[in-house]
C-alpha cells in the first residue's frame, strides 16, 4: 500500500513509498484512511523520526475491521484518528484510544483536522475556569489558534487573538475573538491565561502582560527563536505567575469525542484553510512553511 514516509534528504520532509500492510493486534482496529491532517511540528522537526517510517498523526477514515477483542468502534464506523503514529497511509492499525466516532452531519474530512491541534487547544484551556477571564492566543491564525479562539469563547472568556500580520486576522472575530492584534503593545490588557504557539521573544512580551495568578502555556515554538527575559523580569509581588510546558501525549479518544460533539451541534468549526489531494503534499507543505495557510491543511487520500 502507499504511504507518506519520513525523508531526511533534500526532497523531504516526506515522500511516497510502498509499505507493508498493517497487521492489527487484538486491541487495534484497521482503518481505511480517507483524509490526512498536516501539522507544522511533525513536518518542520521531521528529523526526530527515523527515515523511512510511515509519518503523520492525524487522519480520518472508516473502520474496515474492528478490534478482535471487541473494543472500540465497529466495522463501518466513521472515525477521526488523533495523535496516533504512522497515520499517513492508505490503511492504519490503530488503538481505539486514539479514535473518535464522527457523528452524522459532520464532514469526515473535518475530523482529520482535529487531532493534535484541537486536542492541544482543548486540554490547555481546561486547565482553569475561563468564565469572564482574559485569554490571549498567540499564532491565532494557525490550527491550534483557530480551535483555541473558538473554545475559549465558548467557555465564556474574553479572547484576544494575536497574529503576525493584518492579512492573517481574517475570520478570527467571527470565531469568537473580542480583539485581534498584530502587536501586544497595542493593548494594556492583563491576561489570566496565555496559549502560546510562537515562542521566542513573544514569550517575554506575554509575560509582561500576564495577570497575577496567570499562566503562559507553551504549546509550540514556530518562530524558532530564543526567549530572553530582561533582568528582574521574573521577580514580582502578588499572586505567583507561571510558565507551563505542554507535551500531553495521553490517549485522545475522549477529547476527540468532545470536540466532534461540539462540531455536530454547530458550536465548533474545523479551521480547514487548504483542502487538496495527498499527491500534492509537497505543495501543501510549502504553503504551510510559507505561512500561506490560515488554519489546517487536510488532504484527501485518493
Amino acid at each position: 500500500m502507499r504511504a507518506l514516509v519520513v525523508d531526511h534528504g533534500e526532497a523531504g520532509p516526506v515522500r511516497f513509498a510502498d509499505v507493508e500492510e498493517p497487521v492489527p493486534s487484538s486491541n487495534e482496529a484497521l482503518v481505511e484512511i480517507r483524509h490526512i491532517g498536516l501539522n507544522f511540528g511533525e513536518l518542520n522537526y521531521v528529523h526526530q523520526w527515523p527515515a523511512g517510517t510511515v509519518h503523520g498523526h492525524d487522519a480520518a477514515g472508516v473502520v474496515v475491521r474492528a478490534a478482535s477483542d471487541g473494543s472500540g468502534p465497529s466495522e463501518g464506523t466513521r472515525v477521526a484518528v488523533g495523535m496516533a503514529p504512522h497515520a499517513w497511509a492508505e490503511r492504519v492499525a490503530v488503538s481505539p484510544a486514539s479514535l473518535g466516532t464522527v457523528p452524522e452531519g459532520v464532514d469526515l474530512a473535518d475530523g482529520a483536522a482535529l487531532g493534535i491541534a484541537g486536542v492541544t487547544a482543548l486540554r490547555v484551556l481546561r486547565k482553569r475556569s475561563l468564565l469572564a477571564r482574559d485569554v490571549l492566543v498567540t499564532g491565532a491564525s494557525g490550527g491550534v489558534g483557530h480551535f483555541a479562539v473558538q473554545l475559549a469563547a465558548l467557555a465564556g472568556a474574553r479572547v484576544t487573538a494575536l497574529v503576525g500580520s493584518p492579512d492573517r486576522a481574517a475570520g478570527l472575530r467571527e470565531l469568537g475573538a473580542d480583539e485581534v492584534l498584530t502587536d501586544l503593545a497595542e493593548t494594556e490588557s492583563r491576561f489570566d491565561l496565555v496559549l502560546d504557539t510562537v515562542g521566542g521573544p513573544l514569550v517575554a512580551q506575554a509575560w509582561s502582560s500576564l495577570a497575577e495568578g496567570g499562566t503562559i502555556h507553551l504549546v509550540g515554538y514556530s518562530s524558532g527563536q530564543d526567549t530572553t527575559f530582561p533582568s528582574g523580569a521574573l521577580f514580582g509581588f502578588g499572586e505567583p505567575r507561571s510558565i507551563a510546558t505542554y507535551g500531553d501525549m495521553t490517549p485522545t479518544s475522549r477529547d476527540l469525542t468532545d470536540l466532534l460533539d461540539l462540531m455536530a451541534t454547530g458550536k465548533l468549526s474545523a479551521p480547514v484553510g487548504l483542502r487538496g489531494d495527498w499527491q500534492d503534499v509537497d505543495d501543501a507543505i510549502q504553503a504551510l512553511f510559507a505561512r500561506k495557510v490560515r488554519g489546517k491543511i487536510v488532504l484527501d487520500v485518493v
